[in-house]
C-alpha cells in the first residue's frame, strides 16, 4: 500500500460523524475559496490527504475524449500511463480504439438512434473486467452486467439496434466485487446518442468546441503519483473520497471557449461524490437528464448530481469575451476547471428553444398500477454487507421477475442516515414522488432517468416499464451506485419474462 500523511489513523479514529454536502459551481474567476472537499451526503465522509502536492491550478488544457463515429467499434481495454502530474507516468487502465490516444478513460461513441451498432471490447488486462453499457436499452445477455465477464485476452461484443432517443449515457466496468476500483482506475467512457429530433433543434453541437463532454471524477494519489484505491472500512461504508478533482482525466484543467451560448454534457463518474452545480448569481438551462431531452428547458442556479447521473446544460457567455468562470465546488472550495471565454473564431451561434422534446412518453398509472419496494440497509457491525429488501447480492439469486410490458410503480426507501442512490439496468423511468409528494420532483427531474438519489431518510417513487428484451436465465441488475455500496452487496438481479 502507498503511504499516505495519517490517512488511516486519521479516518479511523474519527469519533464524530460528519455530514458534508457538496457542491460545484460555476463562479466568477475573482471569487475566494478555500480549498477542502465535499462530501457525498453521507454521515462520516472525512477530507483526506494526500502525500503529492496537488499541480499548478489551471495549468494543463482539458483533454477532449478522441470521439469515434459510425456503427462498428473495437476497443482495447488495457493497461495505460497516464501523466497526471508533471513528469510522472502513473499506471493507469484505459480504453482505446487502436490509435493509441486514450491512456485514461475511453473514447466518446457516438451513436445514432435506428442504427444497428457492433461494439467490441477486448481484454488485454491479466484479470477479469466486464463493460456495462450504463443507460442504453439493449438484450441482458449483452448489457454488460456481472454476467458478461470478458476474461483474460478474451472479448465480449454487444450488437444490437439503437431505440432510444437522444442523451448522454457511458460505459464502464462492472465486475462483482470490483467495480470501485475498476472505474476509479479509469475503466470509463462516454455515449451520445443522436436523433431527428436532436438534430433539428438549435443546440451548440460542435464536439470539444461548444459542445463539451466532462467526466467528472475525484481521486486520492499516494507520494509518488500513484492512484491510491486503499478504502478502509470507514470508506467502504461510506463511499472512497478523493481530494483532487478530475475533468477528463485533467487535475483542476484549463478549457477555452468562444463568447457563445456552450453545451455541457456532465457525467458524475465519481465512486461516491455527489455534486451540486451552481453558477453564482447567474443562471443555466438544464436541457436533459440521463436518458432524453427535458419536455423544456429549466432555468436553474443549481444542479445535484449522484454517481453515475448525467445532465445537459447550457451556458450563455455571449457577454462573457475575455472573462473567465471558474468550476468550484461551493462547498469545500475546491476549484475544478477554469473556463476561459477568450476564442474569437466562432462556430455557428445558436438560439436554445423553450421547447425540446414533445415525445416523451407518460405511462398511465393509479392506486390499482402494480408496486414493488426496494428497501436500502446495512448489515450490522463496521464490516456488514449492504442490502436491499434484506439480502445482499447473490448471483444465483433472481430477486425480481418483471412482466414485459406492465406498467409498475417501483418505490425505493432509503431508512439509513446516509445518501444513496438506485440505477436499474434496461430502460429507463419517471420520477413521480419523493418522500410521498409528485410536489417534492423538481421539474429538471422530470425527464427520463436510470438512476435516482435518495437521500438519507427519505423515499423516492418511479413508473417503469420493461419493453423489447426477455430473457429467463441472464437477468439485469437493479443497484445503488455509489460503488463502494454496490461492490458490498447494496444490488440485485431481475429478470424480464
Amino acid at each position: 500500500m502507498k503511504n499516505k500523511i495519517n490517512r488511516r489513523d486519521f479516518l479511523n479514529t474519527t469519533l464524530k460523524i460528519i455530514a458534508i454536502p457538496s457542491a460545484l459551481s460555476l463562479q466568477n474567476c475573482g471569487d475566494s475559496g478555500g480549498n477542502g472537499n465535499g462530501g457525498n451526503g453521507n454521515e462520516n465522509n472525512n477530507p483526506s490527504t494526500s502525500q503529492i502536492n496537488k499541480p499548478p491550478k489551471f495549468a494543463k488544457n482539458l483533454l477532449i475524449p478522441k470521439l469515434l463515429t459510425g456503427t462498428n467499434f473495437n476497443l482495447n481495454i488495457k493497461n495505460s500511463t497516464h501523466s497526471f502530474f508533471d513528469g510522472i507516468n502513473t499506471n493507469t487502465y484505459s480504453i482505446d480504439d487502436g490509435s493509441g490516444q486514450m491512456s485514461y478513460l475511453g473514447p466518446t461513441l457516438k451513436l445514432r438512434k435506428g442504427a444497428t451498432v457492433n461494439i467490441q471490447y477486448t481484454n488485454n488486462l491479466s484479470i477479469n473486467t466486464t463493460m456495462h453499457n450504463h443507460g442504453m436499452h439493449l438484450p441482458s445477455n449483452i448489457d454488460g452486467g456481472v454476467h458478461n465477464i470478458i476474461a483474460p485476452s478474451n472479448s465480449f461484443t454487444a450488437n444490437w439496434t439503437i431505440n432510444q432517443k437522444a442523451c448522454t449515457n457511458w460505459y464502464h466496468s462492472h465486475l462483482m466485487d470490483s467495480t470501485a476500483e475498476q472505474v476509479y482506475r479509469g475503466l470509463a467512457g462516454m455515449t451520445i446518442i443522436e436523433d431527428s429530433e436532436s438534430d433539428a433543434l438549435d443546440l451548440p453541437k460542435t464536439y470539444g468546441v461548444d459542445d463539451i463532454p466532462l467526466i467528472i471524477q475525484d481521486k486520492v494519489f499516494a507520494a509518488d503519483g500513484s492512484l491510491d484505491y486503499s478504502p478502509s472500512t470507514m470508506e467502504h461504508n461510506h463511499g472512497y473520497l478523493g481530494d483532487m478533482f478530475l475533468v477528463n482525466g485533467v487535475i483542476t484543467p484549463k478549457l477555452s471557449v468562444e463568447p457563445k451560448q456552450i453545451r455541457l454534457r456532465i457525467l458524475n463518474a465519481s465512486n461516491a461524490r455527489v455534486y451540486n452545480f451552481s453558477l453564482g448569481g447567474k443562471s443555466f438551462t438544464q436541457i436533459a437528464t440521463d436518458n432524453a431531452f427535458l419536455e423544456n428547458g429549466v432555468n436553474m442556479t443549481s444542479l445535484k448530481l449522484s454517481p453515475a447521473e448525467r445532465a445537459e446544460i447550457v451556458i450563455d457567455l455571449s457577454s462573457n469575451f475575455n472573462q473567465s468562470v471558474v468550476l468550484k465546488d461551493l462547498s469545500s472550495g475546491a476549484e475544478i476547471m477554469k473556463i476561459n471565454i477568450d476564442k474569437t473564431s466562432i462556430t455557428p451561434k445558436t438560439t436554445m428553444p423553450y421547447a425540446l422534446t414533445t415525445t416523451l412518453t407518460r405511462f398511465a398509472f393509479d392506486t390499482n398500477t402494480p408496486t414493488r419496494k426496494f428497501s436500502l440497509a446495512k448489515n450490522s457491525g463496521p464490516t456488514g454487507s449492504f442490502t436491499i429488501n434484506g439480502v445482499s447480492m447473490n448471483k444465483a439469486v433472481i430477486n425480481q421477475r418483471v412482466p414485459l410490458n406492465q406498467i409498475e410503480i417501483w418505490e425505493v426507501v432509503n431508512a439509513m442516515s446516509m445518501v444513496h442512490n438506485f440505477h436499474i439496468h434496461a430502460t429507463h423511468f419517471w420520477i413521480i414522488e419523493r418522500n410521498g409528494s409528485s410536489a417534492n420532483v423538481p421539474a429538471n427531474e422530470q425527464g427520463y432517468k436510470d438512476t435516482v438519489r435518495v437521500d438519507a431518510n427519505s423515499s423516492v417513487k418511479f413508473v417503469v416499464k420493461m419493453v423489447d428484451y426477455t430473457n429467463s436465465t441472464i437477468p439485469y441488475m437493479f443497484h445503488c451506485h455509489i460503488l463502494e455500496h454496490e461492490d458490498r452487496g447494496m444490488m440485485g438481479q431481475f429478470i424480464v419474462e
